[in-house]
């Protein structure tokens, strides 16, 4: 009998909570997004493995398939999809697995009529580093939204020297996209905001450095009534650390430090686990849902997903208050 979902279910902080799709089977999307199309939501994310593999003994958080696909119509119960943007058996390919495509995000280009997928790729056998194919970005595109992408290669956006960390996608209002992401050179690690191209292919030479998120990952950005705000993570591993949290007028700055979003974060582990994503809740404006996941390093096929509101106590400033459980449809709209 299908099992049905009518609430989203965190749990306790420490617990891990099973999600299951619409066939009885785990959802399996790591520190993927979201993206709405025709009347249905696209949860995607990287599948990971269970088990460690040779030589390295690295774990789970590699794949061998790829990055998949659910849909959603409520946001509660997800149907399997299928793999979007495969990994492939040949030794000879890019996309060798065991790899990684990490936080992988996509937007849609009302120009070129594409989905485009940006993501963190990291080469066989999926060990990070700093030397060509351990950091870099990854770009795909396809003509509907959960097809198979067509692979497009990989770059290094501002310079070679600069290799590739957690990163993100951000479309703004008017258009134009954006790689966020983590840039390491040597011991110097910190957020870059990078404009795209029209088709959003490649970068241009418009950038900032955001000083004010040195040393900091997971960049999670959205913009509500006037304000953008970026989530981060401090650099800690798989562990989990106390989030921050910014804000500014304009994506291209100046950012404010704000502090850390997570109210009661008493244990200062941003409630054991860590931002990927926000997206809007379509028909309820106002309300944003923080996806976040709780990575689980002994077996990476069963991390949580943490979703919670995004509240906003002022018109600048957010919060995330832990909830065990909770509903959209009955969450109050935000307003200040």
């Amino acid at each position: 009998m299908e099992q049905r979902y009518h609430a989203f279910t965190n749990g306790e902080i420490t617990e891990y909570v099973s999600w299951k799709d619409t066939e009885g089977n785990e959802i399996n999307a790591s520190d993927g997004g979201m993206i709405y199309v025709d009347g249905v939501y696209h949860w995607y994310g990287q599948k990971l493995r269970a088990l460690p593999f040779a030589p390295k003994g690295k774990g789970g958080q590699v794949t061998t398939e790829g990055v998949v696909m659910y849909r959603s119509e409520d946001l509660y119960n997800w149907t399997y999809e299928g793999v979007i943007l495969p990994c492939s058996k040949d030794p000879n390919s890019p996309l060798y697995g065991p790899m990684r495509f990490e936080r992988p995000k996509i937007i849609y280009n009302e120009r070129t009529k594409k989905y485009v997928l940006w993501c963190h790729y990291v080469a066989y056998p999926g060990d990070h580093g700093d030397e060509p194919g351990t950091g870099e970005a990854g770009i795909a595109s396809c003509d509907t939204v959960n097809g198979t992408y067509e692979w497009h290669g990989t770059t290094r956006p501002i310079d070679d020297l600069g290799s590739v960390k957690d990163s993100t996608l951000y479309k703004d209002r008017d258009g134009k996209a954006y790689f966020i992401y983590d840039r390491k050179v040597g011991d110097d690690r910190c957020t870059h905001i990078v404009e795209l191209s029209e088709d959003y292919l490649s970068c241009t030479d418009h950038y900032r450095r955001v000083q004010e998120a040195y040393w900091r990952e997971a960049a999670t950005p959205m913009y509500h009534d006037g304000w953008y705000f970026i989530f981060t993570s401090g650099l800690t591993s798989w562990k989990a650390n106390p989030a921050k949290y910014y804000r500014a007028k304009s994506l291209m700055g100046p950012w404010t430090e704000m502090g850390d979003p997570y109210e009661g974060d008493v244990t200062g582990t941003s409630f054991e686990s860590q931002s990927t994503y926000v997206f809007p809740v379509e028909g309820k404006p106002g309300l944003f849902i923080h996806m976040a996941e709780r990575h689980n390093t002994e077996n990476f096929e069963r991390c949580s997903y943490i979703w919670t509101p995004v509240e906003f106590p002022t018109k600048d400033s957010v919060v995330l208050r832990y909830r065990k459980t909770w509903q959209w449809e009955t969450f109050g709209e935000q307003h200040v």
